[in-house]
């Protein structure tokens, strides 16, 4: 009996093994294949950002989303402006500070973090106070050093002192390749005016790749919030403004005629004054974007993300394509 069940255990083991090395090799297979097809949905992400510069002075709320079949294959895509986030290699203490009270960080652990952001992007190895250069990273298991440079990507965050995947994913409970799945959140602060929101994080409001401009009409109300210094009342206003349209026609967003972004902000209840200041920090519409897709062909399935940055109707380029 023993000997049956150690040869069935084998068998079994044997066939797993045999099944999934039999599924690596069909993926490789068609790695080629999917990544052509990946490359393809990129690229009619691209005609589709050239043609909606053509026919629209502003660009909506709504994400593109399209799928196509390419002979044996398929794809089914997603676009994403980036400057409806704050860009985080530009951000300054204050757009910090804002954005770590919203996501619930303690008000005393708030100038760590900032300052150890800071560090980690300025080109100096001087450490601010508070703050942690290469030596404080050194001493860490693995040893790494501070890469005094712009992020390239938002994981990047994770390097830095402080920054836990609770505070880069949020309070939601995600699977990621950073660790355990996160159930729970921080102690939310009590000295920060602004209030809090479960359920944000980093990630939600910060892009690494954007031109520095917030796209007031696809902004979440968070990302407003951080970058006005205001409650989510009147974030919320802003939103409102853009979704409003004439009588009983479709909604219309800021850019078209008579919505400017002074009048989205004096809308939400903004002085003149304030609004004329504001307004140079936003923009109507994207101009660099993240193009998410899921290749497939017969079982075989990759994903890739593309980053395309659309600077005129005859210039919309691609700058990088990777499989995630």
């Amino acid at each position: 009996m023993i000997s049956i069940l150690a040869l069935s255990m084998m068998a079994g083991a044997l066939a797993l093994m045999v099944k999934v090395e039999t599924r690596l090799a069909y993926n490789l297979q068609n790695e080629t294949d999917l990544a052509w097809i990946g490359r393809s949905a990129v690229e009619y992400a691209r005609w589709l950002l050239a043609e909606q510069l053509r026919t629209n002075q502003w660009d909506d709320e709504s994400l593109w989303s399209f799928q196509m079949e390419l002979g044996t294959g398929k794809f089914i895509a997603q676009i994403e402006d980036l400057e409806r986030k704050i860009n985080i290699n530009i951000a300054d203490q204050n757009i910090l500070t804002r954005a770590l009270a919203l996501c619930g960080v303690n008000a005393a652990d708030i100038p760590v973090i900032v300052n150890s952001v800071l560090d980690w992007i300025d080109p100096d190895s001087a450490t601010r106070v508070s703050g942690a250069e290469s030596e404080f990273y050194q001493r860490l298991q693995p040893p790494y050093e501070a890469k005094n440079g712009s992020l390239d990507d938002i994981s990047e965050l994770l390097l830095i002192r402080g920054i836990t995947p609770e505070l880069y994913w949020g309070h939601k409970p995600v699977k990621h390749a950073f660790g355990r799945s996160v159930q729970e959140g921080f102690a939310f602060p009590t000295s920060i005016s602004l209030p809090v929101t479960p359920n944000v994080g980093l990630v939600d409001l910060f892009t690494p790749i954007s031109i520095g401009l917030i796209n007031i009409n696809t902004a979440s109300k968070e990302v407003l919030q951080v970058v006005l210094g205001v409650d989510p009342n009147t974030a919320a206003r802003i939103i409102e403004f853009r979704n409003l349209g004439e009588g009983f026609e479709e909604r219309k967003p800021v850019g078209a005629p008579g919505k400017g972004i002074r009048e989205a902000l004096l809308y939400a209840g903004f002085s003149f004054q304030q609004a004329d200041a504001l307004a140079r920090y936003f923009t109507v519409r994207g101009s660099t974007f993240r193009v998410h897709v899921v290749a497939e062909r017969g079982m075989a399935k990759r994903s890739y993300t593309g980053i395309i940055l659309r600077n005129n109707p005859n210039d919309v380029r691609v700058l990088a394509f990777y499989a995630d």
